[in-house]
């Protein structure tokens, strides 16, 4: 008597009463380690692409009052948390200033935050990296940061849109009263 061991699953494609593997599932099967080993690949990739391509962009001088993030294209919501907790510790006032969108919108609610009178702040859903996927709870981490109608716009459809929604720094605070316009930076004309 011949003993023989089947794998998971073939076990499992036996017990559900499947005769054979069709030939994606044969030819999956049978590449499965080279898939997951370029599935492996890309993650790690889409994570050093998201870390050298994060930009914080938040300028301290020793002796400056002022810490100025500018620019900012976003990048890693729960790396931002962090960022957004070491400013607030900061005792600096930070001023967003130029163009702040995707994750950097969450530090304009810090206690210590304004904005510049020309700064753009942009709205859209959050994704996975080079992706059109939307991960679960993410939006949520966000939406609790924003207050008033920022929150309600948020929650109103900004954070399943994949499209930027851009305001001005005067609709933002029309929005968000709490919000202030940095008074230490002259508005430049357009």
């Amino acid at each position: 008597m011949r003993s023989s061991s089947l794998s998971s699953r073939e076990y499992q494609s036996r017990a559900a009463g499947v005769t054979g593997p069709s030939p994606l599932g044969a030819a999956m099967y049978r590449d499965w380690p080279l898939l997951r080993k370029l599935f492996a690949l890309a993650i790690l990739g889409a994570a050093l692409l998201m870390i050298l391509t994060t930009p914080l962009h938040a300028q301290s001088q020793k002796n400056s009052r002022f810490i100025d993030v500018s620019n900012n294209r976003g990048g890693n919501v729960l790396e931002m948390v962090k960022r957004r907790e070491e400013l607030a510790r900061s005792g600096k006032t930070v001023r967003i200033r130029g163009y702040c969108r995707s994750a950097c919108t969450i530090l304009t609610t810090l206690p210590n935050a304004c904005l510049g009178p020309n700064a753009r702040i942009g709205f859209h859903a959050p994704r996975i990296p080079n992706t059109t996927i939307i991960p679960p709870y993410v939006d949520q981490i966000m939406g609790s940061y924003y207050r008033a109608g920022i929150r309600d716009r948020w929650f109103g459809g900004w954070n399943r849109s994949l499209n930027m929604n851009v305001i001005t720094a005067r609709e933002y605070v029309r929005l968000d009263p709490q919000t202030q316009i940095c008074k230490s930076i002259k508005p430049s004309r357009r």
